[in-house]
């Protein structure tokens, strides 16, 4: 069944899918932190069928945090606090009524959450908090339970509407310089 990504362009979506089915070739499970109405999260669902992968998802179902000083820019200024709402209820939903397994849903603003929160072992995590905290703290959280060779795909990362991401990517990689390939938005990072 072929999901439609409303949030996320058609060439970004199978960029997405074709580095998460690498990823079920891992050791780890599936992590999506930001899932708003859960389009990318059904397509993971989708391609975890018959494995014994995991799917988690986090998201404050709040809709967007306040933004802080790092997520300034004047042509982001549509993005405010409260958008992009929707209940966890009504994402476990489309699960149901896709026929597929609902994943693991927590609800909580990544600062809120623990190293416990977490599945023991990630091989893919797709990060999309829009903004420089959400994405500073979810980088922080999946970082060491990253197994060799994971993927960690972050998700605005070139766009100039939400300035925060990158600048959160880069602040998390300062130290670890690792490699980072963009692709259209996204950044991509492969940890060897």
């Amino acid at each position: 069944m072929a999901f439609k990504n409303d949030q996320v362009s058609e060439i970004e979506t199978a960029k997405i899918l074709e580095i998460a089915r690498e990823g079920i070739l891992r050791d780890g499970d599936f992590v999506e932190m930001g899932c708003y109405k859960g389009d990318t999260s059904l397509l993971l669902a989708e391609i975890l069928i018959g494995t014994n992968k995991r799917l988690f998802i986090y998201d404050s179902f709040e809709g967007l945090p306040e933004k802080s000083g790092e997520d300034e820019s004047i042509i982001g200024k549509d993005f405010k606090a409260k958008e992009l709402f929707v209940t966890k209820r009504e994402v476990k939903q489309r699960f149901l009524r896709a026929n597929l397994p609902v994943p693991v849903i927590k609800k909580a603003w990544f600062k809120e959450l623990s190293f416990n929160d977490l599945p023991e072992k990630i091989s893919f995590a797709f990060l999309d908090g829009d903004f420089y905290e959400s994405i500073l703290e979810s980088l922080k959280l999946v970082e060491n339970k990253m197994v060799k060779d994971g993927v960690i795909i972050i998700h605005d990362f070139a766009n100039p509407a939400l300035p925060g991401v990158a600048k959160a990517v880069d602040e998390w990689n300062m130290d670890k310089k690792l490699k980072i390939e963009i692709f259209k938005s996204m950044a991509i990072i492969k940890l060897r």
